[in-house]
């Protein structure tokens, strides 16, 4: 009988291994499930960038003031008629 339970006991204890601390155990469940969320917020911040994406080029599509708007911050163009004014700051 001490036989039948000591191997009860053992087979007990490392099951209960195997669950917390085994490699398809408790433990690399919540490491699995973190890596999960991570990966979603990744994706949600991805799918807002792409609508912005999305709606720029839409708008670009569609209208020269985009265009316009771009060519005057990034490449800083002006029109004919148009002075431009460079604001230097003063030294302190």
């Amino acid at each position: 009988m001490k036989v039948l339970f000591g191997f009860l006991a053992f087979a007990f204890l490392v099951l209960q291994y195997q669950l917390w601390l085994g490699d398809d155990g408790v433990r690399s469940l919540k490491l699995l499930e973190l890596e999960l969320q991570e990966q979603r917020a990744g994706n949600e911040q991805l799918q807002q960038r792409n609508k912005l994406v999305e709606i720029e080029v839409l708008d670009l599509k569609n209208g020269l003031e985009a265009v316009e708007e771009r060519a005057r911050s990034e490449l800083g163009m002006i029109e004919k008629g148009e002075t431009f004014y460079l604001l230097v700051p003063a030294k302190q």
